[in-house]
């Protein structure tokens, strides 16, 4: 018993040891710092007190101990919110909700840090406030990188690609925008210009700036401002005629908050902002949000509060209940909240700072943890962090401002993109914002216009637009000029009349490229205009790829590609001209096969065939006579034999193959120009090793050297037309080219007026021309349609007219030149098969003449009369004599018929001489 009584003793204590070590405090402090009269602040303040209230009523969070909330006013001042921080950091709070400006939490969270006290803030939207650099910043709402991303996805959805950013020069508004250039980059758009206000600006700087950004050529504005500065931006650019049809306005959700505490709005401030895209955090419908609705209006209306309800507020509200919850996860999990002294802290000689106050939370890094594994359902929706500390789901409301108040147009979410459902119904499904179509319903745009704005004009800035052109020393068809003021050519003409057709006036100064005497290089004129020191490229200039990487180019205005063009010379009239299809070796076997076929069809057809029978000198002349009629089918003997009648069919066919080629060829001989060096196409010029010519300054050497691998020792460059003639001309041998590659609109050109050469192949590269604008530039794009309307129109095809003529010396059929005389490789197949169905055939024939000569040699030995002993004798000399060369020969030589007749009458004397030795005998023996 006294040992029991010793255990339960033991437990007893124990008990009361973890009792005491986990006591509950009564209450609990925690911080909080915004700026009262604000539109965020009004709504912050009312939402705080209730979510206080509901969680010091709710039994089941921080049971039997009180939330004590302890508020800061920073009136809009970082040096007054810094001074507030410190303030609340004297009265031991475990935790800091707010601040409400990013600028203001990116100094306070430096305190925080050092302290251990974890900020939760419900305003601060800034991106740049990252958890690396302030471990103990936490957000509570939405980070403004999603909402860039936001912007940038309308921008795309309109497909504009270019921006004018105008913000307020401070942490928050140069973090906005910087994540804003990041996202508009991944849509491959940019901003433009930046508009940067300086805080607290009056009207006049408001007007200055925005001034400078209406000269710029984006139309489309986005502003990402605080309330204050951001109405008066309103205000100046309604003054600036900038609120008319044509402009876009995207604004961040501070308007979104300004149009939502405002009870009683301005109709003056109202009519500022018509038409306008603006942006505001999504959260979903639900009774919590409805019931807090109810008690915020109810509070707000015993209180004579005139501001409403904005999203800030849910945000403040969700706020409160996760740090209520995180310091009930804290206090369950056993832990104790103790502040210590830090010792960096401490007052210096005379100072009344009182540093020595702020105490270190012992504390916060376990606090910190419980935050981050904050998930319930709050008046916002989900609240759960992921690996980057953001919010789970981030989505936005988007909508149009017109007439008193805004229009709902469609939703954004990171899950989903831009689209008219519900971000709560999409999250339901797999994500899919790439190939799921972006949807937004139809807005109404600044000036009452319904038509979506094009986004951009040419600068009103008074500067014209710098084009620059080459200036060759040849094709002067396509641009030539002595100066700015005298450039003219097809490539000119193209571009006035394109640039006549644009929706907007458009001045612009050609700026001449080269000296005329040699060829500029076309790539450093794309440099020049993707490094701004040209704004376009007007000519010859074939859209290439390393061309599209530097500069942005327009529809195509001529088709090109790269061609070859070689020197020919007039086939000679000569009275052999008919030997020239065949080279000699064609001549030669097929002359032997002619033969071969005549002595073969003889062979099969002189035992059956009286037509190939009687003296040697007719059956020679038979057979070549036979032979070479059949080239015409005229061939008179009949054939009876299957053998003959079989290889007669395989070589008629090879005939008609014969005769048909050697028509053609002889045919492209008498009236085909034909080639000097031996070139016919791509895969001659690639093979051979004899020197290229290239037109010098365009992209054909790069070509020729990464593409088809052709040497540079072998490339020439070439500067003019006459350079190309003289090159040609003089071949290889004496230090010229042995054929030129270049586009085809050039050749085109000289071939107008040089008669002695040709095109040879095919054309090998499939590009066109266009016109160069730097990277993403509407322009481009309305050139581009300006050029689809001169083509639909005919013009484009008149101004080629005016300056191309026909050439007056070059054939139709200029693929058609090469070489003609064809060889024994083209028909070694054919010639081959017709030689094995002749073999074929006689090893048939001479299988069958041994067979029957082997039967009609058993029949002659078995005709002879015996005789004793000289009977042997003789019969072995005649088996001898018929086995003999002559003898075998002579039974070819005999007529089938007869040698069948003489087979049949054998056996019958056989048995005739059989009876009448029997006779004998009998005889003889009576």
């Amino acid at each position: 018993m006294g040992a029991t009584r010793l255990v339960i003793l033991f437990w007893a204590l124990s008990a009361v040891d973890v009792a005491l070590a986990g006591a509950r405090p009564s209450e609990v402090a925690v911080g909080a710092l915004f700026t009262y009269d604000s539109s965020i602040g009004r709504a912050a303040q009312l939402a705080i007190e209730l979510a206080v209230d509901d969680v010091n009523a709710e039994g089941t969070v921080l049971s039997g101990t009180k939330l004590n909330m302890v508020t800061q006013d920073s009136k809009c001042s970082g040096f007054l919110g810094t001074i507030q921080a410190f303030q609340l950091m004297e009265k031991n709070v475990v935790a800091v909700i707010g601040p409400q400006s990013s600028g203001i939490g990116h100094v306070i969270s430096h305190v925080v840090n050092e302290l251990h006290v974890p900020l939760l803030s419900f305003a601060a939207t800034d991106p740049t406030l990252s958890a690396s650099e302030y471990p103990y910043f936490l957000r509570t709402t939405i980070s403004d990188y999603f909402q860039m991303n936001a912007v940038a996805s309308i921008v795309d959805y309109y497909q504009w690609k270019r921006v004018t950013a105008i913000f307020v020069d401070d942490d928050y508004g140069r973090g906005g925008v910087l994540a804003l250039g990041d996202a508009l980059a991944a849509k491959r758009a940019k901003i433009s210009y930046k508009a940067a206000i300086p805080p607290n600006s009056n009207l006049d700087v408001i007007n200055d700036v925005l001034f400078r950004a209406n000269m710029m050529e984006s139309r489309v504005m986005v502003v990402h401002a605080n309330p204050d500065t951001g109405m008066r931006i309103f205000s100046v650019a309604n003054k600036l005629q900038m609120m008319t049809s044509g402009y876009v306005w995207i604004v961040t959700d501070w308007l979104a908050a300004v149009l939502g505490s405002s009870a009683s709005r301005d109709i003056k401030d109202m009519s500022d902002i018509q038409g306008l895209i603006v942006l505001r955090q999504h959260t979903p419908e639900s009774d919590a949000k409805n019931k807090f609705i109810s008690k915020w209006n109810s509070l707000a209306r015993s209180r004579n509060i005139n501001s409403g309800l904005n999203s800030y507020g849910f945000y403040a509200y969700d706020t409160v209940w996760t740090v209520a919850c995180a310091i009930d996860q804290f206090l369950n999990s056993g832990q104790q909240i103790n502040f210590s002294t830090d010792p960096t802290l401490y007052d210096s000689n005379g100072s009344t700072m009182h540093l020595s106050t702020l105490k270190l939370f012992d504390g916060g890094e376990q606090m910190l943890r419980q935050l981050l594994l904050t998930n319930f359902t709050g008046v916002t929706g989900p609240v759960q962090y992921d690996s980057d500390r953001n919010l789970v789901r981030p989505a936005y409301d988007i909508l149009n401002i017109g007439g008193s108040g805004s229009r709902f147009i469609g939703y954004w979410s990171n899950h989903s993109g831009l689209s008219v459902a519900a971000p709560e119904i999409l999250y339901q499904k797999q994500p899919n914002t790439s190939t799921s179509p972006q949807q937004l319903y139809n807005v109404v745009w600044p000036g009452g216009s319904t038509t979506t704005p094009r986004g951009w004009v040419f600068p009103n800035n008074g500067q014209p637009l710098r084009v620059g052109v080459p200036i060759k020393s040849s094709f002067k068809e396509l641009v030539s000029g002595k100066g700015p003021d005298n450039v003219r050519g097809y490539c000119i003409d193209i571009f006035n009349a394109a640039a006549k057709l644009l929706p907007y006036p458009v001045t612009y100064q050609f700026v001449t490229i080269g000296d005329g005497t040699r060829n500029p290089i076309y790539i450093d004129i794309i440099r020049r205009v993707a490094a701004n020191s040209l704004d376009a490229a007007v000519g010859d200039f074939a859209i290439v790829r390393n061309g599209t990487q530097l500069a942005e180019y327009t529809q195509p205005y001529i088709e090109s590609g790269l061609v070859i063009v070689a020197p020919v010379k007039k086939a000679t009239r000569s009275a052999w001209a008919f030997l020239k299809p065949f080279t000699l070796e064609m001549w030669c076997v097929t002359g032997a096969l002619f033969i071969l076929v005549g002595i073969v069809v003889w062979l099969l057809e002189h035992r059956i065939n009286e037509e190939f029978r009687g003296p040697p000198r007719r059956q020679i002349t038979t057979i070549f006579w036979f032979s070479f009629s059949t080239m015409f089918y005229s061939h008179r003997q009949n054939i009876v034999s299957a053998l003959g009648r079989f290889v007669l069919i395989i070589w008629l066919f090879v005939v008609l193959i014969i005769t048909s080629s050697y028509t053609a060829s002889l045919t492209s001989i008498l009236t085909v120009q034909q080639l000097e060096t031996g070139i016919t196409g791509l895969n001659s010029l690639i093979s051979s090793s004899l020197p290229i010519g290239y037109q010098a300054g365009k992209f054909t050497k790069r070509y020729l050297t990464q593409n088809l691998n052709i040497p540079m020792s072998r490339l020439v460059p070439l500067n003019t037309a006459q350079e190309y003639a003289d090159a040609l001309n003089r071949g290889p041998k004496h230090g010229g080219v042995a054929a030129i590659v270049d586009e085809k609109p050039y050749i085109d050109i000289f071939l107008s007026n040089y008669c002695n050469f040709r095109i040879v192949g095919q054309q090998f590269t499939r590009e066109g021309w266009g016109f160069a604008f730097q990277r993403d530039s509407p322009l481009a794009e309305d050139m581009s349609t300006a050029i689809l309307q001169l083509s639909e129109s005919g013009q484009l095809e008149r101004i080629h007219d005016e300056w191309f003529s026909r050439p007056s010396c070059a054939s139709d059929d200029d693929s058609e030149v090469g070489e003609t005389r064809l060889g024994l490789r083209s028909f070694s197949g054919l010639f081959l098969i017709c030689a094995l169905i002749c073999l074929f055939a006689l090893v048939v024939f001479f299988t069958r003449i041994y067979w029957q000569y082997k039967q009609y040699s058993n029949f002659e030995a078995a005709g002879e009369p015996s005789a004793p002993d000289a009977d042997s004798v003789k019969r072995q000399q005649r088996l001898s004599s018929l086995g003999s060369f002559k003898e075998l020969i002579q039974f070819v030589d005999k007529k089938e018929e007869e040698v069948r007749r003489k087979m049949k009458r054998r056996p019958s004397d056989k048995d005739n001489q059989a009876a009448g030795s029997s006779y004998a005998t009998s005889v003889d023996s009576a």
